[in-house]
């Protein structure tokens, strides 16, 4: 096992070595207090304190809106000048978390969700659906018509992973704040993600996916649009023709919330792909699965894998951590599912590590889509293990991987030399649930030695060679970080906070019946 240090890790009642996770830390409880000065609780707490400041600065004291970035000084931040649901949802949970961690309290907590909420109540949105349009002026609550750095027009663009993350936030909110409690469960009582669910995109198939959203007006050309109506009422709207089809993919969020709805059917769960089909006809992944095919509610599902480094693991579409562990934030899928998100999120975190430390030799680890060191925004991830053929590189140069398809086709970067990999802190933030130690001092080397840590905690990513460094915040990774600290250091409370009976009845014996094929070679 390239001399990794190794523990067990129980597999459908077999006992298997798994690659080492440091056991629990001892993190001292937070909740309603504050943790000590020093050490490693002080530290954590320190990195929440300064993640929720930057936080803070990026909401408009108005509309309670949360900018999608800011770059600058944090008391005269420059902000993006547009948000999403997304934002807004993260800056949701956050406050829930900040005043868990005693950052903040309740009344301020429940004043500033509060405001939001009220804001929110009163936002154009899609009536018949509930859904929320992706982007607004954080200033005026009002949706974008013109992009606000370039002058380019905006289409009324509704997207199901987005409002995924904000009917999530507001079930949160709806069991960790009573104040607000009430106005959450009226917005997300009109959310209906049955306008997404395509129910024959599978022919012959017992179920369908979610679309990627839609346009509530026919968007001009040369834009691709499919006119229809999933949800049975209202006027038409024009579909994007893509449908969000893979497992391992942070969309699954809105699939959660939907089937715990029932708004869509649970057999929509094994609709999507663990790994597209093994024959030649699929031979543009860029290496074969291994796998053979199981059969849940009336769906065959192929249980392939992808191997990469004596491991089988079902990978996401970038190999990154956000697609593979963002939903386990709210979700505790590898309790509930021991024999396939138990395994798979381990070894997801594993094969992170590996590659930034061994393989790449990178010294650091973790990667995520997230601001480009050199300018922009860029999807970063572990390329063996995600379906792209395209490829999530982890370095700046954008190394292709590609180890061929056995029987099929020769591999085109089956060995590449990885340049100036770059590692995203929210990562290791989503890496702390299963590999606290690992994590923790991974964070620890990235802020000391690479100074990638500025005012408002740590900027959005740094190239470990160059030492070239993204200095601004993006709210969605600040809030990933404040949503994996809150559960780490505060008794899960996002997750028991978004847990609710319907979840709970729906969700957990769902996934729990399945068996991936993920573990270790051999």
């Amino acid at each position: 096992m390239n001399g990794v240090p190794r523990r067990q890790l129980l597999l459908g009642g077999a006992a298997l070595t798994c690659g080492a996770a440091l056991g629990p830390l001892p993190i001292a409880a937070a909740r309603g207090g504050h943790a000590r000065a020093g050490g490693l609780a002080g530290t954590m707490h320190r990195w929440a304190r300064d993640t929720w400041k930057s936080l803070v600065a990026m909401t408009d004291e108005k509309t309670g809106l949360t900018a999608d970035n800011i770059e600058g000084p944090l008391a005269n931040p420059v902000r993006s000048g547009y948000t999403s649901p997304t934002n807004i949802g993260g800056y949701l949970w956050s406050a829930v978390v900040a005043r868990e961690l005693g950052l903040i309290s309740r009344s301020e907590c429940s004043r500033r969700i509060g405001q939001t909420l009220h804001t929110l109540q009163r936002m154009s949105h899609h009536e018949p659906s509930g859904m929320f349009y992706n982007w607004y002026d954080e200033r005026t609550a009002k949706p974008l018509t013109r992009w606000p750095t370039d002058g380019n027009p905006v289409a009324p663009f509704l997207s199901s992973v987005d409002n995924g993350w904000l009917a999530a936030a507001l079930m949160v909110v709806e069991r960790a704040d009573r104040v607000n409690a009430g106005r959450a469960a009226r917005i997300l009582a009109r959310m209906e993600f049955a306008a997404y669910y395509n129910p024959e995109v599978r022919p012959g198939l017992a179920a369908g996916l979610l679309r990627g959203g839609f346009w509530d007006e026919r968007p001009a050309a040369p834009q691709q649009y499919v006119e229809g109506n999933h949800l049975g009422r209202g006027p038409n709207v024009f579909y994007t023709p893509n449908h969000y089809d893979t497992t391992v993919s942070e969309t699954r969020i809105a699939s959660y919330i939907a089937i715990a709805r029932r708004q869509v059917p649970a057999a929509h769960y094994f609709a999507t792909w663990r790994t597209f089909p093994e024959d030649c006809g699929w031979s543009w992944q860029e290496q074969r699965p291994v796998g053979e095919t199981r059969r849940y509610l009336g769906i065959d599902v192929f249980e392939g894998a992808y191997t990469y480094r004596g491991m089988h693991i079902v990978p996401g579409w970038g190999g990154s951590m956000f697609e593979a562990l963002m939903p386990a934030v709210f979700v505790p899928e590898e309790s509930w599912a021991p024999r396939s998100w138990g395994v798979n999120h381990r070894l997801t975190v594993r094969a992170h590590r590996e590659h930034g430390l061994e393989e790449a030799g990178y010294g650091y680890w973790g990667f995520s889509p997230a601001s480009n060191p050199a300018g922009g925004y860029s999807e970063y991830g572990v390329d063996a293990i995600g379906l792209n053929p395209d490829g999530y590189p982890s370095d700046l140069e954008r190394t292709p991987y590609d180890a061929g398809y056995a029987g099929c086709r020769e591999g085109l970067h089956p060995s590449p030399t990885w340049g100036d990999g770059v590692v995203t802190p929210h990562a290791s933030f989503l890496a702390m649930q299963y590999e606290q130690g690992h994590a923790y001092r991974n964070l620890v080397r990235i802020e000391r030695e690479l100074g990638a840590y500025g005012e408002g905690g740590f900027y959005d990513a740094v190239a470990t060679r160059s030492g070239t460094i993204a200095k601004r915040y993006l709210s969605l990774d600040q809030a990933m970080i404040m949503g994996a600290l809150g559960n780490v250091m505060a008794d899960q409370v996002v997750r028991r906070a978004f847990v609710n009976s319907d979840v709970r009845r729906r969700i957990k014996p769902l996934i729990g019946q399945e068996r991936f094929s993920s573990g270790l070679v051999g």
